[in-house]
Order: C-alpha cells, then structure tokens, then sequence
C-alpha cells in the first residue's frame, strides 16, 4: 500500500501532529509500520526510527491502543514484504535422494533499488547445499519459472533441519540486499511430500531492540474494525425506526430510537457516532429535524442557562460534527486569508510576562535592546489587528454562511427562547449559537489550521503561540464577553476593549444569520457537500495514448485534464474544453500502481474497468511525483471502494509484445499476477455518504448495548413485546409495542443476516498457505 505522510514539524524534537487517518487495509494485512523521519530540503530524508505493530497486537484491544512506543532502529533486513509461489518435493529413488524446488514468481517484492524496483533471486538453502536461480532485472514482480534440485546424503534425512528460502536484490556494486525469506521444518516434507502454495515472505530474523527510547516514542492511537456490511435492504428497518424518530415523535419527552442509542453510547464513541447520525440524516434530507429534536430535548432538560450545551451530550456532539460536515468551505473562505497572513508574518507575539523571552525576539526599534513593555505595546498591536480581521471577516460572511447552518441556528434561537423567557436570560439564545459557531467551530481552526485543511502544515511554535492567544479572545467573543476579568489570565487584558466592542456587532451577525425564511428548511440541498456533481479532485496528468500503432513510451502519454466525481472520471484537452471523455466509476473494479519497468516511466497508475459483457479495459495515467500519484489512487479508490465487481488480482505489468512484462504469460486475459489493494485514505469531512456503512456503525452500537436495552422499563418496552422477547427472543412488532423492544428486533434480525452472509470481499489468499 502506498505510505500515507504527515504534516513536517519543523526544528522540533517533541512533536505534536495530532493527524488522524482512517486507512481500508487489505484483508490479509500482517502489520501495519510507523516510521519517523527526518526530511532534508536536499538528499533523501533521514530514517530517525520505526514502530511497527501486528494485526493480533492491534486487534487485541477492543478499544485500540493509546499509548507511547518507543522507536527501534530500522534495519533494512527487517522491511521486507511480498509473497513467493514455490513447489517443494523430497525424491527417494534407489539411486539418490534430492531436494527439488520448484521456483515459480514472487509477488509484491520490497523495492530495494532508486529506481523503484529490484533486481531480484532466489536461494534455496538446506544444511550444506544450495542452490540460486537467475537474476530477473529491474522488477518487483520476477517470474523465474525454474528448479533447483539439491541432491542429499541418506543420513540427512533423518535430519530435524529447516528447508530455508532466501530471496535477494543483486547489486552490481556493493552487498546484496535481503527481500524476505521462507523457512520451512523438514520434517512437513516427510509428512507431505509434494508442497505446493503462495509462501508469505517473512524478515531475516527478529533483531529489532528497543533502543529504551534514545531514539525517542511516538505516542499512537490505533483502533482496529472489522465489518460486514450486508446489502441496503437489510439496514432499512433501522432506518426506519430513525427516520421515525425526527419526522413523528409524539412527544419530545417520549422515548426513541435516538434515546436509546444515546442511552448505549459510551462518551468515548459519541463523537464518531454523531458524525454517523450526521451523515445518515444528511442522506435522508432530514439534518434540521434531527438537529432540532436533540436540541429540543437538551434545552429543556436544561435548568440552568449557563450549563446549557456545556457537556458532550449527543446533541453537542451532532451540532459540531454537523457544522464540520457542511461548512468546511465556508470556514476557509472567512478564515484562509487571515492565517495565511499570520503563518507568513511569523511575528513574535506574547502577553504573558511570565513567558517573554527578550533573547527571542526581533528588533522592534532602533533605540537599543527591546523592552517587556516594547515586547507587549507590539504584541497588543498585532493581535488586536488580527483579531479584528478574524471578527470583521466573520460578522460580514452571512451570505456565505451554508442555508442549512443558518435553518439549523434558527430552529435552535427559538427552542431556547422558548424555555428561558426571563428578561435576565436575554442573551442566552445568542450565547446558545456562539458556543457552536466560535467555540467549537472557529476557534479551533484558528487554534490548529492544519486539523481544518486550512494549512498543509502544522505552526511553527510562534505562530502557535499567535493562534492560541486568538483562539483564546475568539472564545470570549463567543461569550459575548461575559466573562471577562473573572480569569485567572489578567494579562489578556489589553484584548478586552476590542472583544467588549465586538459584542454588538456579533448579536447583530446572529440576527441576520437567523433571518431566513424558515420555509426554505425543506428545499435546502443538504446533500450539496457530498453531491455527485462535485469534483472530489481534479487537475492536469498524462493519459496513455492505447490506439494506434506502438509508440516510444515518452511520446504515448498525452497532456490531459482530469475531473473526478463519485460518478465519473472524466478528461478532456484543457479545464475548459466541451468535449469530455468519461469513465464510469460504477464500472471501475481495481486502481493500482504500474510497475516502472512497463513503460520505464515512474508514477503511472492504472484504472481497470469492466463492461457490461465482463471484458476488462485498462486506462493508464502517469502523474508527476509520487505524493500526487498516492493521492490519485485514494480518491479513486475512495469513490470507488464499495464497488460490486472489484478485482481480487491484477497485472502490475503491460501487456506489449505478446506477452505480459510482469509474469510473462502470453495470454492477455489471464487472471492477474498480483493481489489489488484497497487501501484509502478517508477524510471525516470529505467522506461520500455511504448509508449501509453508516447503518452498519448504528447496528454495532445498539448491539454492545443490547444488554442494556433488554433493561429498559416494561412501560417503554412494551407489554406484548416484553412478554414476546422473554419467551422466543424474536418477535414481530406491532405499533402497542414499545421502542426498546422494536430495536431489539431489529436488531436480532441483523444478527441472524450477519451470521448467514460472508464477508462482501474477501481477497484471493485461499491458496496462501502459511509458513508451518
């Protein structure tokens, strides 16, 4: 799979990314490595150390790892990866005793030379015999085809000895390289003569030490999931019931599908599940009421004002993990220029005279040495006029602001005005959508850009500093400036009349923020973020010209400009041509890597389709370094991913002269040499919906907390359902029936499916047999 990078943290021992990933491995994945590394403007980037954990280690913990690893040193031996097929057979005849091995391709090799591929040989190894095959050139994907015999003195079989399979890049100059290798007992061929299989290719041996953290640890957080998503209809009763849930609830105070969801929920998975429930309700077209029913229900199970939204309820999680799902855009057209403007300024800006360090600063005048009070007039003076960009350019958006924001802020100002109607709780429905809109949503893009896209690194620890003190007067904005001087920080001060001045012109933002017709609630495009229409990437790469006579590789890749949608790759000209050639993806079945020996071109990738006949057409596209050739391949795959007819092998290679450059097979439709990946990265905010995932994501919730549910008081359970579940476990519900027992049914059922289907995808490794 291709290495997913972080953002560089420039001249820092101690780190901090905080970057999340969500990656779709491959079924048969074995580990899964970390390296940390050094990068060098000039030259290659330094390896500073590695961790590298196992599935059974990762699957271990239910709820993941958390927790400091230190980095062990990285020893070339030990980064292998790929598989070899192989054919042993032990021969007694009367005349001699041999050890034939047959050697027929490996797959998948570790690349070992510049160039992106190896030069790669076998060695078989037994006692004091072996033997080597040939030299394949420049390939991660050598078929050799050949067999080794070691002839054995009768004595040596009753040997407890180990039949080792060495597979090594040739250098011409210097040492070989190691590729991995197979070791197999002996004593298997006297049980098994004849052994046949795909051999996974494992390290030279385990020599990797921790270093008892001189190399430094790196801090992860790894969770592994595994699912089965079944087919649509099988999530619809689910659906069903929360969809019910929004559109007729009897009353607010009754009980739901969405109270004993939050009932289940642990507060460690509530921020995943309300980014769930966002995108299943986006996908319903029903985000408002969803919002408007948790809101409600939190207001009035709200006594004091000042609590109000305060905890990490489902409803406070839904409203931030909402506004991140529809307003990206939004916040980077308000906040991009702004940070910009910080990230190049580099100022040096402190107001804490605890931590003024006058050795850090730049000359501020010409009369000598700079003073704390210099330091802190010029400090005050930036922020106060970065902050009132920040506010001007956030006061000034609300014709940029998305509708379904603006509705949604609506729905929430009169729930609130509703339940606190004392004069002296007059601001609290403006303080009720400032939480949201500057505490949980613009203040921690200022505070870490790069989390939000609006950097592609992370601050330098400056401009860090810069961005926390905005950060910190954001909030008291958001807060109407009510709590100001009660603090601890009464440096922050001088910020205080530029904050108490704002107050006005902030109530008068939410105003018209919430000045829309309330009509427009049901025609708002909730959809409009994960759209088909939008283009998940675009830009120029090169496209293979296939027709036609056989052309030198440097003049057979053409300039083209490429869009990509969830429903189509499409390519044309220039970005404003009007005629464009069209890729379905629903017919897109692999998208992998091309191996560079091909076309003796580096980073070409290729799209494999299948029609409606089941015949295969190949597109390959070049891109012009590998950072953009990695993210071709996620967004593709990403748009992809859940695909019917994907492909569980493929051909690293090109057909070109007769026969395949990969495995050398002569047949162009032969099944391919080398497994697919499906191996994504998924953004939170950029995700396509996916309902049956989503579903599936509910389901798995409810049923950790099925226990719970069968708790639930027979007056919300239902007395027929109550009666029904105690005696047959299963029932079919009647509306008398409570909603605790109609979720316990449902769920029931998807047990049962999940138990009766197998996995959607399973790759091609049944014939993988394990190292003994």
């Amino acid at each position: 799979s291709p290495p997913y990078l972080t953002a560089t943290v420039w001249k820092n021992l101690n780190p901090f990314w905080g970057e999340e990933y969500t990656l779709h491995l491959p079924m048969g994945f074995h580990s899964l490595s970390f390296h940390v590394m050094d990068e060098d403007t000039i030259g290659h980037d330094d390896v500073i150390g590695k961790i590298t954990l196992t599935k059974e280690a990762i699957g271990a913990q239910a709820k993941g790892l958390d927790c400091w690893l230190n980095l062990t040193k990285v020893d070339p031996d030990e980064e292998v990866q790929g598989e070899i097929h192989l054919g042993l057979e032990l021969l007694k005849d009367t005349e001699k005793i041999s050890l034939r091995c047959q050697v027929i391709e490996a797959r998948d090799l570790a690349p070992r030379d510049i160039s992106g591929t190896s030069d790669p040989f076998t060695r078989v190894i037994f006692n004091n015999h072996s033997a080597e095959t040939s030299i394949i050139k420049k390939t991660r994907f050598p078929h050799w085809g050949e067999t080794l015999e070691l002839e054995l003195d009768p004595e040596e079989l009753r040997e407890e000895g180990t039949v080792t399979v060495q597979v090594w890049d040739w250098d011409m100059v210097g040492k070989n390289d190691f590729l991995g290798k197979v070791e197999i007992p002996f004593a298997c061929l006297h049980k098994t003569p004849q052994l046949e299989g795909w051999f996974r290719l494992l390290p030279l041996g385990n020599n990797e030490v921790d270093a008892g953290g001189k190399l430094g640890a790196l801090r992860l957080k790894v969770r592994l999931v595994e699912d089965q998503i079944l087919p649509s209809m099988y999530y619809q009763p689910l659906i069903d019931l929360l969809v019910e849930s929004v559109i007729s609830p009897t009353e607010v105070e009754d009980s739901s599908a969405l109270t004993m969801l939050e009932e289940v929920t642990t507060v460690e998975s509530r921020q995943d599940m309300a980014m769930t429930l966002v995108k299943i309700y986006l996908g319903q077209g029903l985000v408002v009421p969803f919002l408007d029913y948790l809101n409600t229900r939190e207001v009035n199970h709200t006594t004091d004002p000042n609590t109000l939204f305060r905890s990490n309820s489902l409803a406070s999680k839904a409203m931030e993990q909402f506004m991140k799902a529809v307003g990206m855009l939004y916040l980077h057209e308000v906040l991009k220029p702004i940070i910009n403007r910080i990230f190049d300024e580099k100022k040096y800006i402190e107001l804490d005279p605890c931590k003024i360090d006058l050795n850090r600063t730049r000359r501020i005048s010409f009369k000598g040495a700079v003073s704390e009070a210099e330091v802190r007039d010029s400090s005050v003076e930036m922020l106060q006029s970065y902050l009132t960009s920040i506010i001007e350019s956030i006061v000034s958006s609300v014709d940029q602001c998305p509708p379904v924001m603006r509705v949604a802020f609506k729905q929430l100002h009169k729930r609130v005005e509703e339940q606190f109607t004392e004069p002296e709780n007059e601001d609290v429905k403006y303080l009720a959508i400032s939480g949201f809109f500057f505490l949980r949503f613009f203040a921690p893009a200022i505070l870490t850009p790069k989390l939000f896209q609006l950097r592609d690194q992370h601050a330098d620890t400056r401009t860090s500093r810069t961005l926390l003190l905005l950060a910190k007067a954001l909030q008291s904005v958001g807060n109407l400036g009510l709590q100001l001087g009660h603090g601890k920080e009464q440096w922050m001060a001088p910020l205080h009349p530029i904050i108490l001045r704002s107050v006005a012109s902030v109530k008068d933002f939410l105003d018209k923020l919430i000045d829309i017709d309330h009509d427009t609630a049901s025609e708002v495009p909730q959809r409009a973020v994960f759209m088909a229409s939008v283009t998940v990437k675009e830009g120029f790469l090169h496209k293979h010209k296939a027709e036609g006579p056989q052309l030198l590789s440097r003049f057979a890749f053409k300039k083209r400009y490429f869009w990509l949608t969830s429903e189509t790759l499409s390519y044309a000209k220039t970005p404003d041509w009007q005629v464009r050639s069209s890729i379905p993806i629903q017919c897109v079945c692999a998208v992998e890597r091309v191996d560079e020996n091909a076309f003796q071109q580096q980073n070409v990738m290729q799209v494999i389709t299948q029609d409606n006949d089941g015949q295969l057409h190949t597109t390959y596209i070049q891109c012009k370094n590998v950072n953009e050739l990695n993210q071709w391949l996620s967004a593709i795959r990403k748009v992809s991913i859940y695909n019917e007819r994907m492909l569980p092998s493929f051909h690293p290679g090109v057909h070109r002269s007769g026969k395949w450059t990969c495995c050398l097979q002569a047949d162009r439709a032969v099944a391919g040499c080398s497994r697919t990946h499906s191996a994504v990265t998924l953004g939170d905010w950029s995700d396509p919906l996916d309902p049956d995932v989503e579903t599936q994501t509910i389901y798995k919730q409810l049923l950790q907390g099925k226990d719970k549910l069968r708790l639930v008081p027979e007056h919300v359970l239902g007395l027929y359902a109550f009666l029904f579940l105690n005696t047959r476990g299963l029932c079919c519900y009647t509306p008398c029936q409570g909603i605790a027992a109609r979720l316990l049914v449902v769920i029931e059922d998807l047990e049962q499916a999940h138990a009766t289907f197998q996995r959607r995808e399973k790759e091609d490794v049944t014939s993988v047999i394990m190292n003994p």
